[in-house]
């Protein structure tokens, strides 16, 4: 695995983005707008289906609404993280919070089966309803519960890594000498 991680680190675009003075900050700029978006779209739904907001709405309508957005954002929040994932992957690879939320990730995916494998089956019978039933209710409270501890372990991972020691950053610009004295 070390190797591979290695190689991973070594890549070019891995190379660039660490040397890069705003890259690095840039992805982790639209990381957060992704994740925001995710989380907000995901968030609206999961109200609905617990019966606390857009509940005048038919829950069909909420989440053709919002699930392009979560779609779409996820797949940015996905990329921008795999981009910031290469340039140190040994040090994030082996940090508990990244494997926290990794795995939450992976559960999170397994709650969104369970609610289409179970109520989501039956959406037309209670779609105008004012909340899902318990099993609709029970998957978006797990996936609230999920995401908020995704955000945590997220931040968590910036605060308990460290770049990678063979490496220096270009000297040739220093970001305080681009701010006023």
């Amino acid at each position: 695995m070390e190797g591979a991680l290695a190689s991973i680190e070594g890549l070019r675009l891995a190379e660039y983005i660490r040397q890069s003075l705003y890259f690095f900050p840039f992805l982790e700029s639209l990381h957060v707008v992704g994740l925001t978006m995710v989380f907000g779209s995901i968030a609206v739904l999961d109200l609905r289906l617990l019966g606390i907001a857009s509940i005048r709405r038919p829950v069909a309508r909420v989440a053709i609404d919002v699930e392009k957005w979560a779609w779409w954002a996820f797949a940015l929040t996905a990329v921008t993280g795999a981009l910031m994932f290469i340039t140190n992957a040994s040090v994030y690879y082996h940090n508990t919070f990244f494997r926290l939320k990794m795995a939450m990730l992976v559960l999170a995916g397994v709650n969104v089966a369970f609610f289409e494998f179970t109520a989501r089956r039956s959406l037309q019978q209670w779609n105008a309803d004012a909340r899902a039933p318990l099993a609709g209710r029970a998957a978006a409270t797990v996936s609230l519960v999920l995401w908020i501890a995704i955000i945590f372990m997220g931040r968590w991972i910036g605060f308990t890594t460290t770049r990678v020691t063979g490496t220096k950053p270009d000297p040739g610009v220093n970001i305080e000498d681009l701010l006023p004295k």
